[in-house]
């Protein structure tokens, strides 16, 4: 059975961690087939907006601890995986929009994967939690990601004291961006999903990725760094096909080229 399912439709991929029976905990095995995943949504032209999302009543339950091979650093004097940046939670180039659809317990490595997201939509049954500091052990890819997401004290909140946070927590301090019944979690997501890809996808990932970059960059460069961009995507197809749809007043048939 396959740990990590991918399920593409209507341009919409949905990556869901199936593991239920261990929590979704992240072995080393999981760890791969969701490298894998995300670097097939990345790499498939006819995926326009990707899903996060898992089966059973906990989300991720954080790495496997009995697996070595489902984290990066070192425990117990065990060597892991060298740390990378290629793998979607590290780190990885993508700017096609992302969605994260949580339910149940969210624990480190898993929040990891869920910050790295443009919309984080949780079920009211959802919470948050970095525990490694009390196994000792420092959280690096999340507190690097986490303050840039919510103001410091409310990362340090869930950094320095390893307590979970609920979902109604989550949404005030702006880690979640919209609460939900339950039972209305996948199909919001499906909706979000639908609404993000009627707009041109090469054009959303140009302005996702000059949003992006910029946050490093001086106002100058910036700026000149958007005009190249505006040029490249000026040159698609799909800006063509946006210009005959507006005169003709029809809805856009996006090609992605």
């Amino acid at each position: 059975m396959s740990l990590v399912s991918y399920n593409l439709e209507d341009h919409i991929a949905t990556i869901t961690l199936n593991r239920p029976e261990a929590g979704n905990a992240i072995n080393g095995a999981l760890r791969r087939e969701l490298n894998a995943a995300w670097d097939r949504f990345r790499d498939e032209e006819d995926a326009w907006v990707g899903i996060l999302t898992a089966n059973g009543d906990v989300y991720c339950a954080g790495v496997d601890l009995k697996d070595g091979e489902g984290a990066v650093g070192t425990f117990g004097g065990t060597f892991w995986e060298k740390p990378t940046i290629n793998s979607f939670e590290s780190g990885m180039e993508l700017f096609k929009p992302t969605i994260a659809a949580v339910h149940g317990p969210c624990v480190g490595y898993g929040l990891t994967g869920v910050l790295f997201c443009d919309f984080v939509i949780a079920s009211t049954e959802a919470t948050f939690s970095y525990r490694e500091v009390l196994l000792g052990m420092p959280t690096i890819v999340g507190a690097i990601r986490l303050p840039q997401r919510v103001r410091w004290a409310h990362a340090m909140e869930l950094l320095l004291t390893g307590q979970p946070i609920s979902a109604e927590r989550a949404l005030e301090i702006g880690l979640v961006w919209k609460l939900v019944e339950p039972q209305d979690l996948q199909a919001e997501a499906r909706k979000w999903a639908q609404t993000l890809t009627a707009a041109a996808p090469l054009a959303q990932r140009a302005t996702k990725e000059v949003a992006w970059r910029s946050a490093n960059m001086g106002w100058i460069e910036s700026v000149r760094f958007g005009e190249t961009m505006r040029r490249v995507v000026g040159a698609t197809q799909d800006l063509a096909e946006g210009f005959r749809a507006w005169r003709e007043k029809r809805k856009p048939d996006w090609q992605g080229r």
